[in-house]
């Protein structure tokens, strides 16, 4: 074992450690101001941006706003479909890990009708495929079956809380009336992170309004104050629900008002409403204060109004039908309080990195970045399922989680001094555990092999790309060594992910069959870069994929030792005698058979060394070498948010840190981010999380390091005075 391996087992300094009692010194001078740091940060708006609106939530639960801090106008925040069909969704969405739905089939589907058999090494195996078409901008089942698995269960939007009018008329009662932005004038809204809050300042109808939004922490309740006398003379606070949608954006669907119920009883908090859509039920909790009034006004449609100037309205949301609060709701106030003493330990108790002293012009909006996806991460990928692309806020995939991302949305928390966030969901893998092993026999080898696009239950989709990827396999490993390494009680945490990981490692050296120059993978096969997909049935040894299947190999054999168990000599021979990547005109192509290399999308063959640590199967020469063709000839247009950290990674691990750098801040459309923070894609892809995560991962290698740097200060930032990089509370990359 070399001194660069042993790194993981050392005693933590202080400084890995992190935390806020004891906490050292910045590397490069005295403590950061972790307050003045996050609140140069704060968002602030001043008018409906359709694309970056403000989230308060705690990782389980998220209420996305609109300028009026509700979700007055969902509309003037749109998320198209795929190629532009279908209905629209809005980004200001209400979810929460636990809301999901599934539309009634008609029949009961099984995975089995997608299943398709592809011929293997092994001799023939069924693969689940889709015959439909696929692309990035379109889809088209082919069966029932295919359309009805891609599609559920999805994610529910939960409810839409909004400002409206309400007028009576004679013999029908109270109606109402959405407001319009055409009303509004003089708007100023501001996140602050420092403790949670969402302050939005208007003019409604010429009159001043005041809207405060804050999420409680520990629980999936939402606290708003609304101040006006606009509510003594009819704005009131409306509250609707949609049923379940199967679009890839929308999570609400209208349209069908009579596929479900709402309904209404009274409870000493206020009232409870019951949501009831097919085989899913939860409750919606209504804590009021005195002098205010909760009305059923439409079949899912209720009002909260008052005749006095100002409203604190707190809803709580839980699955089933019972009470959404299980104890008694708090207080507008207590949620404020509880938002009020969590931020301010999330930001003292991880890692800090502070840039804006530095010359270069960049730094500040580096900085902004940082503190942004922190935040960010916190509120859309620390819950108990493995995060959804867009996170708790659009219903991209149906709100479906793709394995592959989990890496680039929570592999930073453990560098970042905030290992529990990962923990959370990293639990969720053995849950499927079972569901894994069977893929695994029904492919013929042993141990557990992990889908790519599912759901809670971890059912695969149908699809020509997503059941033939691998380099989500070792992701496990991977994960829960950086726990392992960052935990104050590793020997915890190696019991606790023991199973997931030894299971993934038995698959990871069973799969591989040898060739004629080593242990292959594939065929079939679909790279990190898809681009490949259509010749799945003959494509081989990616080489991002072989360096990730040899170092997670070796982990999981050191976790057998520290376990207790012997090395098993099976993994340490196909870690050994992998095919070596194949190399072409002195760099790496992305895989070993024709075309070799395509040269769009993800430049997955220089993350063999750079996500990946070093192994003996990559040549640092011959990366270097990749790393600067791709920088002068690539199809940046086509690439993904999370590529840009991903190639930092790559430049900081050769010792380059200019080129990290300059990868890192690549002006390029799909690496912007919005004022919210927000590293958005496409009109169908508004928000991308494994570019905020990834963005976090790759600062935290280029600031603190790896094992390999021997404590060599911020590797990934050039050493010429242009940088002041000064960081506290972060751990070193394996």
């Amino acid at each position: 074992m070399t001194a660069s391996e042993r790194g993981g087992d050392r005693e933590k300094t202080a400084a890995d450690r992190g935390g806020n009692d004891g906490r050292p010194a910045a590397r490069g001078g005295p403590r950061i101001d972790r307050r003045a740091l996050v609140d140069r940060h704060a968002v602030e708006l001043t008018g409906i941006l359709p694309e970056s609106p403000l989230s308060v939530g705690n990782g389980e639960f998220c209420y996305t706003v609109d300028v009026t801090g509700l979700q007055t106008f969902p509309e003037y925040y749109p998320v198209q479909n795929p190629g532009g069909t279908g209905t629209p969704g809005t980004l200001l969405g209400t979810q929460a890990q636990w809301g999901w739905h599934s539309v009634p089939g008609g029949r009961a589907y099984d995975l089995a009708e997608t299943c398709r058999a592809y011929p293997t090494p092994r001799g023939p195996v069924e693969y689940v495929d889709m015959r439909g078409a696929l692309s990035g901008t379109a889809e088209a089942p082919e069966s029932p079956a295919e359309s009805w698995l891609r599609n559920n269960p999805h994610r529910l939007d939960l409810g839409r809380i909004g400002l409206v009018w309400t007028a009576r008329s004679a013999g029908s009662g109270i109606t109402t009336r959405a407001a319009e932005p055409a009303e509004l004038t003089d708007p100023h809204q501001r996140l602050d992170l420092w403790t949670g809050t969402i302050s939005s300042r208007f003019r409604l109808a010429g009159s001043p309004v005041r809207v405060d939004t804050v999420c409680h922490p520990d629980r999936d309740v939402l606290a708003v104050r609304v101040e006006s006398a606009l509510l003594a003379e009819g704005l009131a606070v409306g509250i609707t629900f949609p049923y379940g949608s199967e679009e890839w954006s929308n999570a609400a669907d209208w349209s069908r008002p009579q596929a479900h119920s709402s309904t209404l009883r009274p409870s000493p908090d206020g009232a409870v409403l019951r949501r009831v859509l097919d085989d899913t039920a939860y409750s919606v909790g209504i804590g009021l204060p005195d002098g205010a009034r909760i009305l059923h006004v439409g079949r899912h449609e209720f009002l909260v109004s008052t005749g006095l100037a100002a409203v604190e309205l707190v809803v709580a949301f839980a699955p089933g039908a019972g009470s959404a609060a299980g104890t008694a709701l708090p207080t507008f106030a207590e949620v404020a309080a509880a938002s009020a003493r969590h931020w301010p330990a999330f930001w003292t108790g991880g890692g800090a990195v502070e840039l804006a002293d530095s010359r270069d012009g960049r730094a500040v909006e580096l900085e902004r970045r940082v503190v942004l996806s922190q935040y960010l991460t916190a509120v859309h990928c620390a819950g108990s399922l493995p995060p959804q692309e867009t996170g708790l806020m659009v219903n991209s995939w149906r709100g479906r989680f793709h394995l592959e991302m989990h890496w680039w949305h929570g592999a930073h928390f453990p560098l970042w001094g905030r290992p529990g966030l990962l923990e959370r969901s990293l639990g969720w893998y053995a849950g499927i555990l079972p569901r894994a092993r069977e893929t695994a026999r029904r492919q013929g080898c042993a141990g557990a092999r992990w889908p790519k696009q599912v759901g809670p239950d971890g059912r695969e989709s149908p699809s020509p790309i997503g059941p033939f990827l691998l380099w989500q396999q070792p992701h496990p490993i991977f994960l829960a060594e950086l726990v392992r390494r960052t935990s104050t009680d590793p020997e915890a945490a190696l019991r606790r992910y023991a199973d997931v990981v030894l299971g993934t490692a038995e698959f990871m050296a069973d799969h591989p069959v040898r060739g004629e120059y080593g242990f292959q993978l594939g065929p079939p096969l679909v790279p990190a870069q898809e681009s490949y997909a259509d010749v799945r049935e003959t494509l081989r040894n990616p080489t991002f994929e072989l360096a990730y299947w040899c170092w997670g190999l070796r982990i999981a054999q050191r976790w057998r030792v520290r376990l207790g168990l012997p090395p098993e000599p099976s993994w340490e021979k196909v870690a050994a005698d992998l095919v070596r990547p194949h190399v072409r005109d002195g760099v790496y192509a992305a895989v070993d058979v024709p075309p070799y290399t395509v040269r769009d999308d993800h430049p997955s063959m220089l993350y063999a060394l750079g996500l990946v640590p070093p192994t003996e199967l990559v040549d640092p020469e011959v990366m270097r070498a990749t790393l600067h063709g791709v920088l002068a000839d690539w199809d940046w247009p086509s690439t993904w948010g999370w590529d840009y950290p991903a190639i930092a990674m790559t430049a900081t691990r050769l010792g380059e840190p200019q080129a990290a750098v300059d990868a890192l801040l690549r002006p390029e459309p799909k690496n912007g981010y919005l004022p919210n923070g927000h590293n958005r894609q496409t009109a169908a892809l508004p928000v991308y999380l494994p570019g905020n995560g990834g963005l976090l991962a790759a600062v935290a290698l280029m600031a603190r390091g790896s094992d390999a740097d021997a404590g060599r200060p911020t590797p990934g930032f050039p050493d010429d005075g242009s940088w002041t990089v000064r960081h506290e509370g972060l751990h070193p990359m394996p």
